[in-house]
Formats: structure tokens, sequence, C-alpha cells
């Protein structure tokens, strides 16, 4: 049996936030205060936000949605329309005219396909309507000028703490595969580029490979050949949980089935930490509190208060030991039984 290489935890070593799209450092949620008068401005305003998401089925739009409301509320505004582009760049584009032709107040979204979305989104500005991004600011869009802020969690950040909870399960000489979205997406990017640079600097033993897919649902017609193809993986890393989910499949059915981190806390994924076999750890976004930043960073615009252009909110890191907390604090559905079970 090879030697399991011991390297520092992910809780004893910082983990730094990245910077945003355009180099901007990052400021945390609470940098926005809406002061009592603002706050009577909304409620009076009763403003009306849409919200443009890449999809509305997992549990981590889910928990967006669910804070975005709940930030609304607060300030008396609501949500007027949620709209899935089903992972489909032409059909966000159709829905970001519509919504230029309809006026809200404000648009809360999530850019997918990188420049080919660009000229809808920044109409959406031209047209008056406040833009507040998550995660992504595609090429062209410049703050101020097209948008208000990006509001997102450390990606950069979760690419360390992924990479920190798989190289213990890696062995000297090992080989790691990530697997990677091919689509332009500036948050899985900057996971990609912190696992890679923490493994070169942590773990320079390690051979990393890499395959990309396009869409979480054709994840596994992708993952299943490579795994053929690299048959001693001693590790994965995939990008977010839903393609995760699907490489788990793929990796169930190999006589040898390597460690697996990947990001977001979502259900499936949380049993299969519980479970142990495969997936040995997570870096959690804050979903929830991130559509709340989100939602306060729209008000504040609205009212006229000053909001940064680059809003980061920490990653957890996540284990068998702390899921079931750590779940919770993410916010979203009820607990599967396996975790309730693991929390008694």
């Amino acid at each position: 049996m090879p030697t399991i290489h011991e390297s520092t935890p992910a809780s004893t070593r910082p983990l730094f936030a990245g910077l945003g799209p355009h180099g901007e450092r990052p400021a945390t949620p609470e940098t926005i205060d809406l002061s009592p008068e603002a706050l009577r401005r909304a409620r009076e305003g009763a403003y009306r936000i849409a919200v443009v998401l890449h999809t509305t089925t997992s549990d981590w739009s889910k928990r967006q949605i669910a804070g975005i409301r709940a930030g609304l509320t607060e300030a008396g505004a609501a949500v007027v329309d949620v709209i899935d582009c089903a992972y489909d760049s032409a059909t966000q584009v159709k829905a970001i005219e519509r919504l230029v032709r309809e006026r809200p107040d404000a648009v809360i979204g999530i850019p997918f396909g990188g420049s080919a979305v660009s000229r809808a989104f920044r109409a959406v500005s031209a047209a008056g309507i406040k833009l507040i991004l998550l995660d992504n600011a595609p090429s062209g869009l410049l703050p101020e000028a097209d948008y208000v802020s990006v509001v997102s969690c450390d990606n950069f950040g979760l690419g360390q703490i992924a990479a920190s909870l798989l190289s213990p399960y890696v062995p000297s000489g090992g080989t790691v595969g990530i697997v990677a979205y091919k689509i332009d997406f500036f948050a899985t990017a900057q996971r990609e580029i912190a696992f890679s640079k923490w493994m070169q600097r942590e773990r320079p033993d390690i051979v990393l490979t890499q395959v990309k897919f396009e869409t979480p649902a054709q994840s596994g017609l992708v993952v299943g050949p490579y795994l053929d193809c690299h048959p001693d993986l001693d590790g994965v890393f995939v990008v977010w949980d839903e393609p995760a989910v699907e490489s788990l499949r793929e990796i169930s059915r190999r006589p040898r089935r390597p460690a697996m981190t990947t990001v977001d806390l979502g259900k499936a994924v949380a049993d299969a930490l519980i479970r142990g076999d495969i997936v040995k750890g997570i870096a959690a976004q804050r979903p929830f509190e991130q559509g709340h930043a989100a939602a306060v960073a729209a008000v504040a615009a609205l009212t006229g208060q000053p909001v940064p252009p680059w809003i980061v909110l920490p990653g957890l890191s996540v284990t068998a030991a702390n899921v079931v907390d750590a779940y919770h604090t993410v916010g979203g559905e009820p607990a599967s039984p396996a975790l309730i079970a693991a929390g008694d």
C-alpha cells in the first residue's frame, strides 16, 4: 500500500480571497449599510426584481432564490420573475431581451455563456435597470458602466479548500483528475486555477490531468471514458456538485474508486460525504447568504447607496465531521434521512 501523504489541514492554513473579474479587491456583504432612510425609500418604492439563473433545479439555486426573496422582503421589494435558462445561452439572451422590454427595477442574474450573452446583459443597464451579477461577469462587461456589482462566494478560496481536503487521500506520486467546465465562466475557472496552484505548491509530487464537460447532465458521458483511460487515478476534483453526482455514478461502477472533493453542499453529495467511500470533502458556498447579499445590493443601488463592485463571502471546509452543521449553515431544503441520522 502506498503511504498517504499528509499535508497541512485547510483549517490551519490561511486561504485568501481571489480578486474580482477586473482585479477588484473583495468586500464583505457587511460593507453595504442600508440606512433607515434607504429602507423607508425602498418600501415606498415597492421595487420589482427579476432573477435570471442558469438553472433553478439545483440545491444551490434553490438556496440562492430563498436568500434573494428574504433580502427583498425585508426591504418591501418583490421578486416578479424567476427564469430558468436550462444552461442555454440562447434562452438566456431571449429572457434578458424580454426583461428589458418589461422594465423591472432591477435584475439579479448569472450570465451564462461568456461573450455570447454580454450584449444582452449590457442592454439591461442601458435601459436604466439596475443589474446585480452572481459569480460571473462576462468579457466586455464593466462595473459601474454595465453592472452594479458581482456578488460571489470566494471561488479561488473554494478551489484551495477542495485541494487541501483531497491531498491527504492521494499517495506520494499519485495522479489527480480535474473535472472542469468547458464554458467560459469566471467562478469555475477560479476554482480550477486555485486547485491546480495549491497542488503545484503543496504537492508537486502529484500529476494533474483534466477532462472538460459542457453541461452537468452530460458530464457522466465525458467522465466515464476519462476514467477508462485513467484507471489508476487516486483523486478527482469536480468543479461543482451537479457534475460531481454524475461523476459519482461512473466512479461507483469501477473497481478502483478515487477519492473525490467538489464544491457546493447539495443534498446528494452531502449524503455521499457521510458514506465516505468516495467523497472525502466539500468546499461549500453560502448560497442563501449570497442571495441575501445580492438582494441588499440591488436595494442599495436603487436607493442611491454605494455598492462595492466585488462582494465576496468565504467558503466552508466540510468533512464528515461537520457536514450536519454545515448543511444547516448553508440553508435550503430539509436534510435527507441519512443526514438527519448522522446528526442524531
